[in-house]
């Protein structure tokens, strides 16, 4: 176990909940530490329910390609704690990360502070020791009243798709979850929105016509489609003609389009180029990735594909079976785990006449896990074969003892939590 392990171990007793959204603790610590907020390159703050690590992954891209630095903040993590902090680009170092959050224990000297939030204090510290051109940084739930909404005047706001998710902290409908996204909104700062359903774009809209907020639009200020095997994205300033995103999926056309439509917003004059190449540099694990080789892997049939991806709500429910259908046609097995705090229904319905399996699994860990014997009952309620396993690998070896006609399709999904740790497992981590 790391140092930084035993730490933050430490930390998760400081406050009992795992969730408390409050700005009041992290902004008394950031006070003792010297406001280290206002020292941050230029901040381009992301929240919304989907699409926001992967439209953070295509900035961070973009950005590099232009020989820009970058500083990026998401959470979770999948297979170590560091993923979550890059320092111009890179991974933050164990002793980097244990000399900041020994600092921060040390100054919060034992008051009440969720770990996410002096982890936030932490890595905030971090990014103002370091320089860099930008930091994208990533909303953790919300946005209101998230730990990362202490930056008062960001560089650019991006609200990416909003969808039901979290309600038991924001809410039963669109309109309250789009109020709390529309919380990082700041007077006078450009904001740049996904496409959003009606209900989303009249809240953040009225929201940003009280704050004098620009807004850009997605589908009407700019767009993005796939054309002839290309990205196209279209805007007040033209047209820019890409290759299609490393990021399989046809979601990831519209993650891309809106961090393309925010570096034009936020670094006007970026040359084509760095868009085309972070097009096809892009990496964000875990979404619609493909495992081609690894412990797991080679536990499956052959020659089956093998997909990993993190999606857990019904708007990930969609867009990973759209995925599905539009690949070749191939058995689709689907090894599924799932929270308790999700909608297991509402993820797994639009797989009710893509999946010819479902293959229930629990999320090892603290983790509130949904028992695998629920999943099933789900899917065999939609009219779905489905059955249970212990874990990842004995699905894999079941499914490999079959005689299949044809390799089968394989998709592990319903948390990144499980993502993690097949990545773990598989040998495969991201870096």
């Amino acid at each position: 176990m790391e140092r930084s392990d035993v730490l933050l171990e430490r930390l998760t007793r400081l406050h009992p909940k795992k969730i408390d959204l409050s700005l009041g603790r992290t902004l008394d610590l950031l006070e003792k530490l010297g406001r280290p907020q206002d020292r941050l390159p230029p901040v381009i703050h992301v929240a919304g329910t989907n699409g926001k690590g992967s439209t953070i992954a295509f900035m961070r891209a973009i950005l590099e390609s232009a020989g820009k630095r970058a500083h990026v903040y998401t959470s979770p993590h999948l297979v170590r704690f560091h993923e979550r902090i890059r320092l111009a680009g890179k991974l933050v170092d164990e002793d980097e990360l244990s000399r900041a959050l020994d600092q921060c224990e040390r100054v919060n000297a034992g008051a009440p502070i969720t770990l996410f939030e002096i982890v936030t204090v932490a890595a905030f510290k971090l990014f103002s020791e370091h320089p860099a051109d930008v930091l994208l940084l990533e909303v953790g739930l919300g946005g209101r009243f998230d730990t990362t909404n202490v930056v008062d005047r960001p560089l650019a706001c991006v609200i990416t798709p909003v969808s039901i998710d979290h309600v038991d902290f924001l809410g039963d409908t669109i309109e309250k979850i789009a109020f709390e996204k529309a919380g990082i909104l700041k007077p006078g700062v450009r904001a740049i929105i996904a496409d959003q359903q009606d209900a989303a774009r009249n809240v953040i809209e009225k929201r940003a016509e009280a704050l004098r907020a620009p807004l850009t639009m997605g589908a009407q200020d700019f767009q993005a489609r796939e054309e002839r095997r290309r990205l196209i994205f279209e805007d007040g300033e033209g047209l820019l003609d890409l290759p299609l995103p490393a990021l399989a999926g046809d979601h990831q056309i519209g993650n891309a389009g809106v961090a393309i439509a925010a570096l034009r917003a936020a670094f006007p004059g970026l040359p084509d180029q760095a868009y085309a190449k972070g097009m096809t540099s892009v990496q964000w694990p875990a979404r619609l990735q493909r495992l081609t080789h690894g412990a797991l892997v080679e536990l499956a049939p052959k020659p089956s594909d093998i997909w990993l991806d993190g999606g857990h709500n019904e708007a990930g429910g969609k867009a990973l079976a759209a995925a599905m259908a539009e690949m070749p046609p191939r058995p689709l097995i689907m090894i599924c785990g799932m929270l308790t705090t999700k909608d297991s229904q509402a993820f797994l319905a639009p797989f009710r006449k893509r999946a010819f399996e479902i293959i229930a699994v629990p999320v090892s860990g603290d983790h509130d896990g949904r028992a695998p014997r629920e999943l099933v009952e789900i899917a065999r309620g939609m009219g779905v074969s489905a059955g249970e396993a212990p874990d990842v690998r004995s699905a894999l070896i079941e499914l490999a003892k079959r005689a299949w006609l044809t390799p089968p399709r394989i998709l592990i999904a319903g948390s990144l939590y499980l993502a993690g740790a097949v990545l773990g497992e598989n040998g495969t981590p991201p870096t």
